[in-house]
Parts: C-alpha cells; sequence; structure tokens
C-alpha cells in the first residue's frame, strides 16, 4: 500500500494516476473535497491533513512506501508563518509518523527553491544548500528546513529520497501555478523575460519518483530538470503551439519594479494577494542554470522528454480540457 499526501496537486495527481495504472494500491489524503478525475474511484480516498498527526497515523496504517507531495508555495512575505507551519512542521510529521509505523521509504517532494543560486552563471547541484546569502526566496527557506527534517528522519534509521523539482509542467487547471502560463500564452499576454530557470514534463517528474521509490537508493537528494530555457523561448513556444501571438514586448528591471510596487498597493486596497511581488519580479530576471546529470547517473535508464515536445503536448491537452479546438 502507498500513501500520497498532496494528491490533489499537478504532480500529485499526475503521481497517483500513474500508480494506479499501475495497479498499485493506493492511500491519498485530502482535506476537504476529493478531487475528480480519470482514476479517482479507484483511490483510497483519506480525510486528513499533514498537519493532523492523529490523521496522518490513520493514514498509515497499512502503508510500505509514502510520496510526500504536499505543501504550500507562495512568495508572498505575509504568508510567512504558512509557508513554515505547513512545509516544515507538516514534513516533521509525516517523518515522525513514517518512523513510528515503520514505513519502508519515503520520496520527499522538495524544489530547486531549497537549493539556493549561484551568482557567478555557474549550474547549480545537489551540493548546494539554501543559505541567506544565496537565496532571496522565503519559500525556498521553507523547503530547505523541511529537507532537513527529512535528514533528521534518515539519521533515524527512515530509507528516504529527497527530489528537487525545477518548474513543473503539465495539463492542469491553467488558473493555478505553473500551469497558468499557458493561459497566459493562449490569452495572448504579450510581455516576456529574458529570465532562464529549469523546467521539467510532470510525467518525467512522476516516473523519476517511481524509479527512485523502487530502487535501493537511499539518503540522496536529486534535481529533477529537463533542461533551462528563458521565459520567453516558454511562452513563445506555448503560443505557437496554441496558434497565438508570441511575446513581444521585453520587461525590463526598471518595468518589473514598477510593476510588482503598483501591485503590492493595489494589494493593499482590494485585499487580494498581488499577481506579482519583489521576489518573483527578481525572479523572473534571474539566469539559474541546474545541472539534472546526478539523476541521470543513478538512474542510468532514465531519459528527459523534449521540453518542446512537453510543451506541444500539454497546449494540445489544454485545447481539449477546455473545448478549444
Amino acid at each position: 500500500m502507498i500513501l500520497v499526501t498532496g494528491a490533489s496537486g499537478l504532480l500529485g495527481s499526475h503521481l497517483v494516476k500513474s500508480l494506479v495504472e499501475k495497479g498499485v494500491p493506493v492511500k491519498a489524503l485530502y482535506r476537504s473535497v476529493i478531487p475528480s478525475y480519470t482514476g479517482s474511484e479507484k483511490i483510497n480516498w483519506v480525510q486528513g491533513d499533514i498537519l493532523d498527526v492523529s490523521a496522518l497515523q490513520d493514514a498509515l496504517e497499512d502503508v510500505e512506501q509514502v510520496y510526500h507531495c504536499a505543501g504550500m508555495v507562495s512568495f508572498h512575505p505575509k504568508n510567512k508563518r504558512d509557508l513554515f507551519h505547513t512545509n516544515v512542521e507538516g514534513t516533521a510529521n509525516v517523518v515522525n509518523s513514517c518512523l513510528q509505523n515503520n514505513v519502508q521509504k519515503l520520496i520527499f517532494v522538495s524544489s530547486v527553491a531549497a537549493l539556493g543560486k549561484l551568482q557567478q552563471q555557474q549550474p547549480v547541484n545537489e551540493t548546494m544548500h539554501w543559505t541567506e546569502a544565496t537565496g532571496n526566496s522565503i519559500y525556498g527557506k521553507s523547503k530547505y528546513l523541511a529537507e532537513m527534517e527529512v535528514w533528521r528522519g534518515i539519521g533515524e534509521g527512515l530509507n528516504a529520497v529527497i527530489v528537487n523539482p525545477s518548474i513543473i509542467l503539465g495539463a492542469g487547471d491553467w488558473t493555478k501555478g505553473s500551469t497558468a502560463v499557458f493561459k497566459s500564452a493562449y490569452d495572448e499576454f504579450p510581455w516576456y523575460t529574458e529570465g532562464v530557470t529549469g523546467f521539467v514534463d510532470v510525467a518525467d517528474t512522476v516516473n523519476a519518483m517511481i524509479a527512485l521509490m523502487n530502487s535501493s537508493i537511499t539518503a540522496q537528494r536529486f534535481i529533477i530538470s529537463a533542461d533551462n530555457i528563458s521565459f520567453r523561448q516558454l511562452f513563445t513556444q506555448a503560443a505557437v503551439a496554441f496558434g497565438k501571438k508570441p511575446p513581444y514586448k521585453r520587461v525590463t528591471p526598471l518595468i518589473a519594479d514598477l510593476v510588482w510596487r503598483a501591485e503590492g498597493i493595489k494589494s493593499l486596497f482590494n485585499g487580494k494577494q498581488p499577481l506579482l511581488t519583489k521576489e518573483t519580479a527578481s525572479t523572473a530576471q534571474e539566469k539559474v542554470y541546474f545541472d539534472n546529470s546526478k539523476l541521470l547517473k543513478y538512474l542510468p535508464g532514465f531519459t528527459y522528454s523534449p521540453l518542446e515536445q512537453t510543451i506541444r503536448n500539454i497546449c494540445a491537452e489544454l485545447k481539449q480540457q477546455y473545448n478549444l479546438l
């Protein structure tokens, strides 16, 4: 029996679908509403929360493997307390429950944000850790501290692997998360930045996680990232796949600075989270490259899907999902 936390998110939902297709019995935590998607009826849904220790203990009954995908993603300073509460304390609860229930193995989904950033245009690898000097992300710090909880569990005898995906691309709700970039491309959003970062297909992320779970590998962390491309390339390729006009206005650092400040002022009046923060404005301008070679060495049979094909496939799925054909 396998338990998946965060099964309603982009990564978690694709993971449970893949496990169900393989005929594996799956339990999945949900907080309030059971997600509805193909294959959902074959999943043993358990209501609970990673902050609820009692619910976790009940969910882990008869469970041998755990994929911990649940977590909070936010880049707004006001959410700092909730970020640390969910990502750090929640992960500590999962680790403790795995130890108490003699779980055979845990796969923890962290983020490349927990690795910090090099300032010399050198590729970021698994030897790096978040520090005040290398990272400006509160979210990244929360995921780094969550990793420390997993390493503590490993020190206490838990078999575990940490994965650090870059930006995960996949079809889903295109009003949320990384999938929202495809809606922006479809809506012919005119602005682009020259910032560079890593991207990876959600299916590749799932396959890597399952391969690591089914291996003898433990006490390791792995970057999962197919390639490093610019945000301009991503938006342009998505626009072309949709048959839409690619972005054509470059966002300069000055424009980005003005926009995040304006968004902050607007949020004071409407009470909504700003669409752009100081942190996300800065990140969109940065050129950060990730080294994905460690995973390929440990899993020599694993290969990444070409990002161009991933983008085309996602656009095709979204066309069908939203009746855009």
